[in-house]
């Protein structure tokens, strides 16, 4: 079911917190006169219903049909306008019981409230003006991080790092549009002949959008990480680095040709980077059946990768398999390395990294490669506005396209009010990525991404 097809004027519950055993569990609702039609489930020394805002009140919530006890919890009351929701609101910290929780909310809904929909409390928000399309998107963000920095990023987002350079940009395209304006509504007899509409305010736009525009890689990068793949012969010590890199032992070691038969992956967050890695098997010709699954599984995840990094047994050197292997990889994902560096007797190239696994030295400078080659070797956790959104950077093209577009308009002395035309559409595009402009198309799929309860 569509959101924009929910009446956001309904009592919602949901559990807020993850389904599963717990010492704490929080289920949320929302919605006007759900702190009324909640009281008579609950059983303390005050009563909900008169009860201010910004209120926790210990008792019981009982089962509205037998009177029997639920659960002892706290009951949280925010009063609209002063809430998540902009709406009346009544929080339930109760013990993390599955059939505590199960019960608090049969109780609920035998009261007259629905179970929300996944992001339904952060549609409200939204709606009832509590924050822009931008900060709910940050909202899912920082659920989702994977990283400090990425937690960090969402957080500058929460707090409108992206809103107030959209709103400032806009602000800007709004007064140029105010003076195209102006000069269109003179009559002609009126009009200055020698009036020409500045394009400095429009370049200064359009250089604004650029630099935003240029954060997403990083932002992405950040905020979803990049997959990373351990390849090579068998035996060149893929299984010692995965297990190096994720500072545990995660893989089997041997000394044996075709041990790692199946890929194993882990994350891991290098730099505040992310990093989907993946160990898996030996490049060999092998008959044994599990193994050459393993192998195609391991060519699969090669071609899916951001980085490759391929190993070459420092003992043996690089050999005429090592060398077609490698010259069939995509440069700009390939990380060479020469592994056992240690023990290795042979001269290593140039253009690879020395590792030991066993020893660890080498470790910082694949590590930085790594951060290098995911583009996120600047990183600069600055106050500047990152986004990460594709939503918000087509948005953010589209302005720039029609700017430009004016631009070009302004300089082939086109008429005004063809310039007005692309302007009113860069407008529109950062209308749209605040939400003063949207559709319900746009609320359904961006909601229906968030966790039910958020």
């Amino acid at each position: 079911m569509k959101y924009y097809e929910y009446d956001t004027d309904d009592m919602i519950a949901a559990l807020a917190t993850p389904w599963g055993e717990s010492a704490l569990a929080v289920i949320r609702t929302s919605g006007d006169g759900c702190i009324e039609a909640l009281s008579p489930c609950f059983r303390g020394k005050d009563n909900l219903s008169g009860s201010d805002g910004y209120s926790l009140h210990f008792g019981r919530i009982i089962d509205p049909g037998t009177g029997n006890t639920v659960d002892q919890v706290v009951a949280g009351v925010y009063r609209k306008p002063k809430s998540y929701t902009g709406q009346d609101m009544v929080e339930i910290f109760c013990h993390g019981s599955m059939p505590g929780i199960t019960g608090i909310l049969d109780a609920l809904r035998n009261t007259g409230f629905r179970d929300a929909a996944p992001g339904e409390f952060t549609l409200r928000a939204f709606l009832n003006g509590k924050m822009d399309l931008t900060g709910a998107e940050a909202v899912n963000e920082i659920i989702r991080a994977k990283s400090p920095q990425a937690m960090g990023l969402a957080l500058e987002r929460l707090s409108g790092s992206v809103f107030n350079s959209i709103n400032s940009i806009k602000a800007l395209v709004s007064g140029i549009l105010a003076e195209i304006e102006l000069q269109l509504d003179y009559a002609e007899d009126e009009a200055d002949p020698e009036a020409v509409l500045s394009t400095g305010k429009i370049e200064t736009a359009i250089s604004g959008l650029k630099e935003l525009a240029s954060t997403y890689r990083i932002g992405k990068v950040i905020q979803e990480g990049v997959r990373a793949v351990l390849t090579g012969r068998t035996n060149a010590g893929k299984s010692s680095l995965f297990n190096l890199l994720n500072r545990a032992e995660r893989a089997i070691v041997s000394e044996y040709h075709g041990t790692t038969r199946d890929y194993i992956e882990s994350l891991l967050v290098i730099s505040g980077i992310p990093v989907k890695l993946y160990d898996t098997a030996g490049i060999r010709v092998s008959d044994h059946p599990v193994e050459a699954e393993g192998i195609k599984k391991s060519g699969e995840i090669i071609e899916a990768s951001d980085i490759i990094i391929y190993l070459v047994d420092g003992c043996d050197g690089l050999t005429a398999e090592d060398r077609k292997r490698i010259d069939l990889f995509d440069r700009k994902k390939l990380i060479k390395v020469w592994n056992k560096s240690d023990i290795s007797t042979k001269e290593i190239p140039e253009d690879y990294i020395a590792v030991s696994s066993l020893t660890g030295s080498g470790l910082d400078d694949l590590e930085k490669e790594i951060v290098s080659r995911a583009g996120a070797e600047n990183i600069m956790l600055d106050d500047r506005a990152v986004i990460d959104s594709q939503r918000q950077k087509t948005l953010i093209d589209s302005a720039l396209l029609s700017l430009e577009n004016s631009l070009s308009a302004i300089r082939g002395s086109m008429p005004l009010d063809v310039v007005a035309v692309d302007i009113k559409e860069a407008l529109d595009s950062l209308g749209e990525i605040t939400g003063e402009i949207t559709t319900a198309d746009i609320l359904d799929l961006m909601f229906s991404r968030f966790c039910v309860g958020k």
